[in-house]
């Protein structure tokens, strides 16, 4: 590890000697013919992991969400999100500017909504409501602190979505830290949405690449709007090579991120009462309450002491670990933070 604690997300990971030379040696070839192996094999593994029928390697997360979100709706549909959803907060407004759509955002559970709440925001059918094509749900949720959703409340709103004829995209960007946490299956999580998709550049460690999972038509389309984007690459076998090496080795570590932030959250409340709260680290992703201390102080202060993290907001900090923190780094950090904001 660095002198620096790196804890402003996960997105920050940097690919380990071992994956490096998976890199390094990877077989590749023109993607855009189909022709590269080590995308091919990366995909099939995607799609067999979550049990579905196909998989398309993209270069991000927001591409894999904007691409999902216009596959499966038409220019005018509407999209329930939780309002603090990655896709109508982060992405820059790329599913008006690219799909057409817009978003009906409902308040959620610490970012998960619920069927009963999406129940309760439904549009009236017909003239001059838009038609409710899709609902976009987040696994695990950034806004929410890493909250899992989980394969109940999911079955839910799938239920329900299955008696309007309505679609269900899980941006799971982080689900491999849901599995992790919950014990839960890919296999299991894979046919609940109509798609899905997850990062690889995230608590996995590689440094490009999300994956879209679904069934084989929805994929195919999928691949035509990744074209259109500019999404499409040739050689792109040495990425891929660093997805697969994460499928393989990242997985099973993401517990010792969990770990790390249950004790950046334990040793902050410990130190300043209520400044966490344990009770709400589910994953990876801590929140601060930094009381009367201005958060963005607190942070420009605590990167003097080599310690980085951002602000949620005007009085809450946001703490995210990674394979780029270890143990003594959560501890340096909640020094330094509790130091700060005592």
């Amino acid at each position: 590890m660095s002198g620096t604690v790196d804890l402003r997300s996960d997105t920050v990971t940097r690919p380990t000697a071992p994956m490096r030379a998976a890199m390094a040696a990877a077989e590749v070839g023109d993607d855009v013919y189909g022709e590269d192996p080590t995308v091919n094999a990366l995909q099939d593994h995607a799609a067999e992991l979550f049990d579905r029928e196909a998989a398309l390697f993209v270069p991000s997360g927001v591409m894999a969400n904007v691409v999902s979100v216009k596959v499966l709706t038409d220019p005018g549909d509407e999209v329930v999100v939780e309002r603090f959803g990655h896709s109508v907060a982060y992405e820059d407004g790329a599913p008006a500017a690219i799909a057409g759509v817009q978003y009906l955002t409902v308040e959620g559970d610490r970012g998960r909504l619920s069927a009963e709440a999406i129940d309760a925001a439904w549009r009236p059918a017909g003239w001059p409501y838009p038609t409710t094509a899709l609902v976009s749900v987040e696994e695990t949720t950034n806004r929410g602190g890493g909250a899992i959703y989980g394969l109940e409340r999911l079955r839910a709103i799938r239920d329900l979505l299955d008696t309007r004829g309505t679609a269900l995209h899980l941006d799971g960007a982080r689900i491999f830290n849901a599995i992790v946490a919950s014990g839960v299956a890919p296999a299991d999580y894979g046919p609940v949405p109509t798609s899905l998709n997850f990062c690889l550049s995230k608590g996995l460690g590689a440094p490009v690449g999300s994956m879209i999972v679904g069934d084989a038509d929805f994929v195919d389309e999928a691949r035509r709007w990744r074209r259109r984007l500019g999404g499409a690459m040739r050689q792109v076998g040495v990425l891929a090579a660093a997805g697969r090496y994460a499928l393989d080795h990242h997985v099973d570590r993401l517990a010792d991120d969990h770990a790390n932030a249950r004790l950046l959250a334990d040793q902050l409340a410990d130190r300043v009462p209520g400044s966490a709260d344990p009770a709400l680290v589910d994953t990876n992703i801590v929140f601060v309450d930094t009381g009367d201390h201005d958060a963005p102080t607190v942070a420009e202060r605590a990167a003097e002491r080599g310690v980085l993290f951002g602000p949620a907001d005007a009085h809450t900090l946001r703490l995210v670990t990674s394979l780029e923190v270890d143990r003594a780094g959560a501890e340096r950090a909640a020094h330094v933070i509790a130091d700060l904001v005592a």
